[in-house]
């Protein structure tokens, strides 16, 4: 079966399936901030359609000098993109017929802006417990020339501290290999400590941050990685000209200067992973040690978790399935963590499931 590639637009999936999709569902595969845009892009989205008469700022400099003021790096430091799978595609042209090595389960974009490039890609999977060997990954630095790697990792939404990313660059940085960091979750993270100051000392690493998922805004499409001075040159040499529209650059700055959206967010990430992760223990689901807005789910009855996707799709509850992740193959699910009624239909549904499993 040639299942959808990611998540979000589910009536791809429903058609795959050849499944009625439900009049009103929830969409738990796209692990977008419940909480919606922040109120400052609602209460001024009337104003912004004067910039749909002007022609984009080709180097969103307004947008750019924020980031830079915001990271404590130089504005040379900063590209503004439209969306982090333009920069994944970006890099994959960089660094055509490169060695690439994926740390997987991963997100799928690495790998096909990769092979649309000619690179030679390996994986380098992380352990059952979803930890990082760190050793074991660095060994493998004289074989290849890139290593992507998500933090928090997508999809088991784990954490990997500052130290375990100062120790794979430090080694990188010797050899010559570039450390690419996708951090498009990090802003969910309670206890995330910043990379970003790193850049200051070793050149071979760079850091790929969405603005879409926080924001809640994959309709307008942003992003921003932040490298090298050099590599943000090299990258914006790649970018079509006006990549990212007037909105979106208006949009990303009300969105940054709204300092205690992200802080809110958290606070109910927090409250509502617990409350999921306590349900889920208790009625015998496994689940990913998650720090951010989305979790792995297995139900630890059976080996395969297509039957209870099916189930969930029906009640129009729409997880993300696994096919493919590297080193899941289906045998999981992913589920964002939604607003708080929405994660009691989702137990809801889990609990009814059980029952009708004993």
């Amino acid at each position: 079966m040639q299942w959808p590639k990611h998540g979000a637009n589910p009536q791809y999936l429903y058609e795959v399936l050849k499944l009625d999709m439900p009049a009103k569902t929830i969409d738990f595969s796209a692990n977008i901030n419940p909480l919606g845009p922040p109120q400052a892009v609602k209460r001024q989205w009337s104003s912004l359609l004067s910039s749909l008469y002007e022609y984009p700022d080709p180097f969103a400099t307004r947008l750019t000098e924020r980031i830079s003021k915001t990271t404590l790096l130089s504005k040379e430091n900063v590209l503004i993109a439209n969306g982090g799978a333009e920069i994944i595609s970006m890099i994959g042209q960089l660094f055509a017929r490169k060695r690439v090595m994926i740390v997987q389960p991963a997100f799928s974009e690495y790998e096909t802006a990769c092979r649309a490039n000619a690179c030679e890609i390996t994986y380098f999977f992380l352990n059952k417990n979803w930890h990082l060997d760190i050793e074991g990954l660095i060994a493998t630095f004289k074989e290849i020339d890139v290593v992507f790697l998500t933090n928090p990792n997508n999809p088991t939404g784990k954490y990997f501290s500052k130290d375990s990313i100062k120790r794979l660059i430090e080694a990188a940085e010797c050899l010559g290999v570039y450390l690419i960091v996708d951090e498009a979750f990090y802003d969910f993270v309670d206890e995330y400590e910043a990379i970003s100051p790193l850049l200051l000392q070793y050149d071979q690493l760079v850091i790929i941050r969405s603005m879409t998922k926080m924001f809640a805004i994959p309709g307008i499409r942003l992003g921003y990685v932040l490298a090298n001075e050099q590599f943000i040159t090299d990258l914006r040499a790649i970018q079509p000209h006006w990549s990212v529209n007037s909105v979106a650059q208006e949009i990303g700055l009300l969105c940054i200067e709204d300092n205690n959206f992200q802080k809110k967010t958290r606070e109910l990430m927090k409250v509502e992973r617990k409350k999921i992760f306590s349900f889920l223990t208790r009625n015998d689901y496994l689940h990913s040690d998650s720090s951010t807005n989305f979790y792995l789910l297995k139900d630890s009855f059976s080996k395969e978790s297509e039957s209870l996707f099916l189930f969930l799709l029906e009640k129009g509850l729409i997880p993300r399935h696994t096919y493919n992740f590297p080193g899941l193959e289906g045998n999981w699910l992913r589920l964002a963590i939604k607003s708080p009624a929405e994660n009691i239909r989702l137990m809801e549904a889990l609990k009814r499931w059980r029952e009708s499993s004993l």
